[in-house]
């Protein structure tokens, strides 16, 4: 398949309240699209790694910046036959997984197509139906926590996340397992905490969570490892995992026992997938985590979410979850509690309206050839 032309737009989407976690708080989502024509097609590509370098190393107008210098020119005008491919000619260029992820998910988009298939069936996924779960940011009193679990429950969601933060203790987690004794449900803790919360977490020990997520530092194994090995309660890893072989280093010294796939986080569909079938050899359950990102990143999670050791309802929102307008379309949407179908349109199935593009871009540039004047 040869790239002929490679757009790239940096966005930002107000959100319709604040988003709170541990590394920080959000009214906009800033995220970097790709818009990549191949062979007649036109693959649509989204990666969000924030305004801020916080959940990451990475942010979007670095992201824009890299794809538009150094990782698009890498691509423009060559034949990219298949997602390792593609991944390969992007490999001299160090990190920049979110940079990485727009072009690669744009690939996958322009490929279906071409094949004529759903995206999740180009990459093998076993059936278009998706359990998501209900996911819910640090909010002002235990009062209001209480009433959004609750709102989670009566709605059919088979599984609830709690966004936690330093300041949020155990207490709030006893409050909710008091109030929901039978509920599934587990923290995201997104790097806030060290070793010398070990106490804190040995008490979260005893309240049936799920899982915890990413306790500790967004770059750390070995302190996850030693966490892990104190507690019963699974650890789910997140932003420590940023490629294959931090999955499999973190696989073979125990550090979780659970991974969140995230496609920005892992630089495409095509590292995801090869994590996913890693996870899968080695008896470490997977789930699908996302960024908040507009429809069109949340197509290829959609795809992503059909492989077969995904065993956790993923992170995928409908788009009036979170924003008063998605950029793109059609929206996404539940199909039944607790369930999203995923569609049967050649590609993920999404693009950017072009007004609504228009509105929400923060700049755009054309990707220019290496050899260009």
């Amino acid at each position: 398949m040869k790239i002929d032309r490679i757009d790239v737009y940096h966005v930002a989407m107000p959100m319709k309240d604040v988003w709170r976690t541990a590394f920080g708080e959000m009214d906009r989502i800033d995220s970097v699209l790709v818009r990549l024509a191949a062979e007649g097609r036109v693959g649509w590509g989204e990666a969000a790694p924030y305004a801020a370098p916080q959940y990451c190393p990475e942010f979007a107008a670095g992201a824009f910046a890299v794809i538009r210098d150094w990782l698009g020119p890498a691509l423009l005008d060559h034949e990219v036959p298949s997602g390792d491919a593609l991944q390969a000619k992007l490999a001299p260029f160090k990190g920049n997984q979110f940079a990485k992820a727009a072009l690669d998910t744009a690939w996958w988009d322009a490929f279906a197509q071409l094949q004529g298939k759903p995206l999740w069936q180009a990459i093998g996924g076993e059936s278009g139906d998706i359990a998501v779960g209900a996911d819910i940011a640090v909010l002002d009193s235990l009062d209001r926590l209480i009433q959004a679990v609750a709102a989670a429950q009566e709605s059919g969601f088979g599984r609830t996340k709690l966004k936690f933060r330093p300041g949020w203790g155990p207490e709030m987690v006893r409050r909710v397992r008091e109030r929901f004794p039978d509920a599934v449900f587990h923290i995201d803790c997104n790097s806030g905490f060290t070793l010398r919360d070990r106490a804190m977490f040995e008490e979260l020990d005893s309240l049936g969570l799920a899982m915890i997520e990413q306790p500790l530092g967004y770059d750390d194994l070995i302190d996850h490892a030693e966490l892990q090995d104190r507690l019963d309660t699974p650890l789910c890893l997140d932003e420590s995992i940023v490629s294959l072989d931090k999955a499999r280093k973190a696989i073979s010294i125990r550090a979780c026992r659970w991974i969140n796939l995230k496609v920005g986080r892992l630089g495409g569909l095509t590292p995801a997938i090869a994590v996913h079938d890693l996870c899968r050899r080695k008896g470490i359950p997977c789930w699908v985590g996302g960024m908040l990102e507009s429809a069109v990143g949340q197509g290829a999670s959609m795809a992503l979410a059909t492989l077969h050791n995904i065993a956790y309802p993923a992170d995928i929102f409908p788009s009036d979850r979170l924003y008063a307008e998605d950029l793109s379309a059609p929206a996404v949407f539940l199909a039944g509690p607790g369930r999203m179908q995923a569609p049967e349109r050649p590609g993920h199935g999404f693009a950017p309206l072009p007004e609504r593009l228009e509105r929400h871009t923060v700049r755009h540039a054309r990707v220019e050839s290496q050899g260009a004047a």
